[in-house]
């Protein structure tokens, strides 16, 4: 099952491989102990033919052979090892010892059944002098192998608590780092919770090692970000506040103005202010309303497929009524589709503010014209207008929230070009001011085109 816990992965991704390594080491431990258990009884399989051999001489002209107490004693382990052996002449003639027990290759030791134990044999020639034909003699030893398998064993025990220590040693070492090493996670997890710092504010971990130091640079930054959206939007808030304070007391003023005056004509006058006050208000929140969204992280990320050729047609035609009453010629210029990827609520919303924007700064007789195309991989939107156009010392300042041209006689909010930019960010373009040819301004939108 899967650990949520950084400790024990860190610990098992330590531990574990080492383990592995220990397991490995004691799979060679065994066959070394093995190997030595085997080299260490044919020394004395070697030694105790050796010993028998010497022991065989001419007596009287008759092979005598005397088994050494000395070369069956060198057995005694204390496993109980049973003892077999078997001393014959080159003729094959038996001298002592057990006739049927195996005989093994010459100074080459094998195992072998006899009598329903295992036996490790070991045969050995030994010349005698004046032994004529029947030297040299052969000398068979075996002996059960109880001794052998406990020397195997003992060794691979030993080199198994020897692992299992290693593994266990190093699990507490870990353990103790880790528990030093993930100290300055620990004073910063307490440093973002400490009742007694404020919100916010950037957090330090005192002795953090350098793997950590980039979390904590990311955390504050994040914290910093998080900071001057939270900024913003209490200067939205206060602004918005601001924005409708105005015309809710308007309408509140031309209420009461509309209720006190009993002549049908004043009255009349001041519910067509009433509703025109209304009109301007609803337009001032639906602005709000749309720049909320067009902030990023507001809303989901849309990637629509919007031809902004028709969106702009359609926009032109919600805004005919407005131009036609104030006798601007509206018109639209373009060459076929021109398709984008984007929010298209929002970039449709993006060309209503800048045609609203031009119509309400152009005087009667002026005229406003939409061009689209598409010009080297991008959608170029410019909408051009005959009005008194923007200094160029105020272009910086007019995609504020909120900002007004000084001296302006115009109504308005100061949050279309706002809300076009934040609309052409987010779909990944750029927006721009410039002077039209014969006065007036001029916004190019680039967009990357589908």
């Amino acid at each position: 099952m899967k650990t949520n816990s950084l400790r024990l992965q860190l610990l098992a991704w330590v531990v574990l491989p080492l383990a592995g390594l220990a397991t490995i080491n004691l799979w060679t431990s065994q066959r070394n102990a093995l190997a030595t258990a085997d080299l260490v009884t044919d020394r004395m399989l070697v030694g105790s033919a050796r010993a028998i051999a010497e022991q065989v001489a001419m007596a009287d002209g008759v092979l005598d052979a005397t088994i050494p107490p000395a070369a069956i004693e060198m057995f005694d382990t204390g496993d109980r090892d049973s003892v077999y052996y078997r001393v014959e002449t080159a003729g094959g003639r038996l001298l002592t010892g057990y006739p049927d027990l195996p005989q093994a290759p010459r100074h080459a030791s094998v195992e072998a059944s006899y009598r329903d134990h295992m036996l490790r044999l070991l045969t050995l020639s030994h010349a005698v002098i004046g032994a004529g034909g029947d030297s040299p003699i052969t000398v068979t030893v075996g002996i059960t192998l109880s001794g052998h398998d406990a020397m195997v064993k003992r060794l691979w025990f030993s080199a198994f608590v020897q692992q299992l220590a290693l593994v266990a040693i190093a699990g507490v070492f870990v353990l103790l780092g880790l528990r030093r090493g993930l100290a300055p996670l620990m004073s910063l997890r307490d440093a973002v919770r400490s009742p007694s710092r404020s919100d916010l504010d950037p957090v330090d971990a005192p002795g953090a090692q350098s793997e950590i130091r980039p979390l904590i640079e990311a955390l504050n930054a994040y914290m910093e970000r998080v900071r001057a959206q939270m900024g913003a939007q209490r200067r939205f808030i206060a602004n918005a506040a601001h924005q409708l304070r105005t015309p809710l007391a308007l309408l509140s003023t031309q209420a009461s103005y509309a209720l006190r005056e009993t002549a049908i004509d004043a009255r009349q006058e001041a519910l067509v202010a009433l509703q025109a006050s209304s009109g301007k208000l609803a337009r001032l929140a639906e602005q709000l309303l749309t720049l909320s969204r067009a902030e990023p992280g507001s809303r989901r990320p849309r990637a629509d497929r919007i031809d902004l050729t028709e969106a702009a047609r359609h926009v032109l035609e919600t805004q005919a009524p407005a131009a036609i009453a104030r006798k601007i010629d509206l018109g639209l210029e373009e060459t076929g589709p021109v398709a984008v990827i984007g929010d298209g609520t929002m970039l449709r919303e993006m060309i209503v503010n800048l045609v609203d924007n031009a119509l309400r700064y152009s005087t009667a007789g002026a005229s406003v014209t939409v061009k689209l195309a598409a010009i080297d991989s991008e959608a170029v939107l410019t909408v051009a207008d005959d009005g008194p156009g923007i200094p160029a010392e105020e272009r910086d300042h007019v995609f504020e929230r909120f900002y007004r041209i000084a001296g302006s006689t115009e109504e308005g909010s100061g949050l279309g070009l706002a809300i076009v930019r934040e609309v052409v960010e987010n779909a990944g373009g750029r927006v721009t001011l410039g002077d039209g040819a014969a006065g007036g301004l001029v916004v190019e939108v680039r967009l990357p085109l589908a």
